[in-house]
């Protein structure tokens, strides 16, 4: 394999902003093909960019850009944009699912209307864009699906008051373990990457406490370098795996995080489903959230 993700076609769900945007970016800069599917076709009041700004900074970073207006909660548009991208670039090597919806409360404070919007956007979405991408990336020489969800952690403190959340992010993680065995021998890698600390994204702003969390975070370019380096590797020599953004670079010879850092020196937020569940700093978030 080489080092480079040049000419191949880059599916990405969600990816109008934050990570999948980052990630798209990074792919941009090896000339890459890259599809955007997201839903926010016109300016957002309280969410930056739209899929065809998206789509003219990865032409300017270097790559091939196709932006594609989509609902992944429906099978029509999710089947429409695979067949787009496939009659504009001819095949399909990669699939990020990025899109995730997030809620953080308990099951009291939960409407089923978000409870609903959350599996279908992660756990259903997964498999779907999973399910229509497969007959094409099976074609492919190094064929990849990465998912971005957490290793499981059936720890009971990340199930109490986040329950919804923690299942539909679970649904996630549960295709990785599941897809990476059944298209092993076909040489499909399937694997997860998951986020040490708190990324910069727009959800992380608007949900968990505001420009304050911001600046705990690190960069969504932490996340685009670790799939980098998961993407180019063989396909056939790597999968199943749940992988952390910071141990992949690593292993890859980065030492310096602290230019993935929004404030150097600050102390950084861990995310969630890592380590020891943290009772306190999980009510404050909650708290924020709610507000």
């Amino acid at each position: 394999m080489t080092n480079t993700l040049k000419d191949r076609t880059i599916l990405i769900t969600g990816g109008t902003r934050g990570i999948g945007k980052a990630i798209g970016l990074r792919a941009a800069r090896d000339g890459a093909n890259v599809v955007i599917l997201g839903k926010t076709s016109e300016p957002h009041p309280h969410l930056p960019g739209t899929i065809f700004s998206a789509a003219e900074e990865i032409e300017a970073a270097g790559g091939k850009a196709l932006a594609i207006q989509c609902d992944l909660r429906s099978d029509e548009q999710v089947e429409a944009a695979v067949t787009q991208t496939v009659e504009r670039f001819g095949g399909i090597d990669i699939l990020v699912n990025n899109a995730s919806a997030i809620f953080l409360a308990g099951t009291l404070q939960t409407p089923m209307k978000r409870f609903d919007l959350m599996h279908q956007v992660n756990s259903r979405a997964t498999f779907l864009a999973s399910q229509f991408c497969l007959p094409h990336l099976l074609k492919s020489s190094n064929p990849h699906i990465l998912c971005l969800a957490p290793p499981i952690d059936m720890d009971k403190g990340w199930f109490a008051g986040t329950l919804p959340y923690t299942m539909a992010k679970y649904g996630m993680s549960l295709c990785v373990l599941g897809l990476s065995q059944e298209f092993r021998k076909q040489g499909v890698a399937v694997n997860a990457l998951w986020p040490e600390t708190g990324i910069a994204t727009a959800a992380v702003a608007n949900l968990l406490g505001g420009e304050a969390a911001v600046q705990c975070c690190r960069k969504p370019e932490i996340v685009a370098d670790a799939a980098h380096a998961i993407l180019i590797r063989n396909s056939r020599e790597c999968t199943g795996n749940f992988f952390i953004d910071s141990e992949v670079l690593a292993e890859s010879g980065v030492t310096d995080f602290d230019q993935y850092a929004m404030t150097p020196g600050a102390p950084l937020m861990p995310d969630f489903f890592l380590g020891k569940p943290d009772f306190a700093a999980l009510s404050k978030l909650l708290s924020n959230s709610l507000q």
